[in-house]
Protein backbone atom coordinates (compact mmCIF):
# COMPACT_ATOMS: atom_id res chain seq x y z
CA UNK A 1 0.00 0.00 0.00
CA UNK A 2 2.83 2.43 0.85
CA UNK A 3 5.86 1.04 -0.97
CA UNK A 4 7.94 4.11 -0.09
CA UNK A 5 7.66 3.13 3.60
CA UNK A 6 8.94 -0.36 2.99
CA UNK A 7 12.01 0.12 0.82
CA UNK A 8 15.11 -1.18 2.66
CA UNK A 9 13.56 -0.85 6.13
CA UNK A 10 12.67 -3.02 9.10
CA UNK A 11 9.26 -3.53 7.46
CA UNK A 12 10.96 -5.40 4.62
CA UNK A 13 13.20 -7.34 7.00
CA UNK A 14 10.26 -8.52 9.12
CA UNK A 15 7.82 -8.91 6.23
CA UNK A 16 5.34 -6.31 7.50
CA UNK A 17 2.67 -5.44 4.94
CA UNK A 18 0.46 -2.38 5.40
CA UNK A 19 -3.00 -3.28 4.14
CA UNK A 20 -5.07 -0.25 5.17
CA UNK A 21 -4.10 3.27 6.19
CA UNK A 22 -6.32 6.22 7.06
CA UNK A 23 -6.09 9.00 9.64
CA UNK A 24 -8.35 6.94 11.93
CA UNK A 25 -7.18 3.36 11.38
CA UNK A 26 -4.07 1.55 10.17
CA UNK A 27 -3.88 -2.20 9.61
CA UNK A 28 -0.78 -4.29 8.84
CA UNK A 29 0.02 -8.00 8.68
CA UNK A 30 3.14 -10.01 9.44
CA UNK A 31 3.79 -13.71 8.87
CA UNK A 32 4.96 -15.61 11.94
CA UNK A 33 7.89 -17.94 11.28
CA UNK A 34 11.57 -18.41 12.11
CA UNK A 35 12.69 -14.91 11.09
CA UNK A 36 10.43 -13.33 13.76
CA UNK A 37 10.74 -16.09 16.39
CA UNK A 38 12.63 -15.91 19.65
CA UNK A 39 14.92 -18.91 20.43
CA UNK A 40 12.03 -21.06 21.73
CA UNK A 41 10.00 -20.91 18.51
CA UNK A 42 7.48 -18.24 19.56
CA UNK A 43 6.78 -14.82 18.07
CA UNK A 44 9.42 -12.48 19.49
CA UNK A 45 8.03 -9.68 21.64
CA UNK A 46 10.32 -7.24 19.86
CA UNK A 47 8.78 -8.22 16.52
CA UNK A 48 5.33 -7.54 17.98
CA UNK A 49 6.51 -4.13 19.16
CA UNK A 50 8.01 -3.35 15.75
CA UNK A 51 4.66 -4.23 14.15
CA UNK A 52 2.78 -2.11 16.69
CA UNK A 53 5.10 0.86 16.27
CA UNK A 54 4.78 0.58 12.51
CA UNK A 55 0.99 0.90 12.47
CA UNK A 56 0.87 3.73 15.01
CA UNK A 57 3.66 5.61 13.24
CA UNK A 58 1.89 5.41 9.89
CA UNK A 59 -1.28 6.70 11.55
CA UNK A 60 0.56 9.58 13.18
CA UNK A 61 2.26 10.42 9.88
CA UNK A 62 -1.14 10.65 8.18
CA UNK A 63 -2.29 13.13 10.84
CA UNK A 64 0.46 15.74 10.44
CA UNK A 65 1.20 18.32 7.75
CA UNK A 66 3.76 16.14 5.96
CA UNK A 67 5.32 19.08 4.12
CA UNK A 68 6.16 20.86 7.38
CA UNK A 69 6.16 18.18 10.11
CA UNK A 70 7.09 14.63 10.94
CA UNK A 71 5.91 12.28 13.66
CA UNK A 72 8.33 10.37 15.90
CA UNK A 73 7.82 7.80 18.64
CA UNK A 74 8.32 9.00 22.21
CA UNK A 75 7.14 6.01 24.24
CA UNK A 76 5.75 2.54 23.63
CA UNK A 77 4.49 -0.14 25.98
CA UNK A 78 2.96 -3.52 25.39
CA UNK A 79 1.25 -6.42 27.06
CA UNK A 80 1.95 -9.78 25.43
CA UNK A 81 -1.06 -11.94 26.24
CA UNK A 82 -0.87 -14.94 23.90
CA UNK A 83 1.95 -16.88 22.25
CA UNK A 84 2.01 -17.49 18.50
CA UNK A 85 4.20 -20.03 16.68
CA UNK A 86 2.89 -19.92 13.09
CA UNK A 87 0.40 -18.17 10.88
CA UNK A 88 -0.14 -14.45 10.53
CA UNK A 89 -0.63 -11.67 13.03
CA UNK A 90 -2.61 -8.55 12.19
CA UNK A 91 -2.13 -5.21 13.93
CA UNK A 92 -4.82 -2.53 13.98
CA UNK A 93 -3.99 0.94 15.26
CA UNK A 94 -6.54 3.57 16.30
CA UNK A 95 -5.94 7.02 17.73
CA UNK A 96 -6.78 7.84 21.33
CA UNK A 97 -5.61 11.46 21.10
CA UNK A 98 -4.46 13.54 18.13
CA UNK A 99 -3.20 16.93 19.27
CA UNK A 100 -1.01 19.64 17.82
CA UNK A 101 2.25 18.33 19.32
CA UNK A 102 1.47 14.83 20.62
CA UNK A 103 -0.55 11.83 19.57
CA UNK A 104 -1.46 8.70 21.52
CA UNK A 105 -2.39 5.54 19.63
CA UNK A 106 -3.42 2.02 20.59
CA UNK A 107 -2.37 -1.01 18.56
CA UNK A 108 -4.06 -4.37 18.98
CA UNK A 109 -2.40 -7.43 17.47
CA UNK A 110 -4.48 -10.56 16.86
CA UNK A 111 -3.73 -14.04 15.52
CA UNK A 112 -5.46 -15.85 12.65
CA UNK A 113 -8.34 -16.81 14.96
CA UNK A 114 -8.88 -13.18 16.00
CA UNK A 115 -7.50 -13.79 19.49
CA UNK A 116 -5.54 -10.95 21.06
CA UNK A 117 -1.79 -11.57 21.05
CA UNK A 118 -0.54 -8.14 22.14
CA UNK A 119 -1.96 -4.75 23.10
CA UNK A 120 0.28 -1.71 22.83
CA UNK A 121 0.01 2.03 23.44
CA UNK A 122 2.37 4.53 21.86
CA UNK A 123 2.90 8.26 22.35
CA UNK A 124 4.26 10.15 19.37
CA UNK A 125 5.54 13.69 19.03
CA UNK A 126 5.13 16.09 16.13
CA UNK A 127 8.34 17.82 15.07
CA UNK A 128 9.00 20.50 12.49
CA UNK A 129 10.98 19.20 9.47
Amino acid sequence: MFPEFQKETLLTTLGIEIVEATKDRVVARMAVGPKVHQPFGLLHGGASLALAETVVSVGAYLNVDREKESAVGLEINANHVRAVRTGTVTATATPIHVGRRTQVWEAKIVDDAGKVVCVSRCTLGTLPR
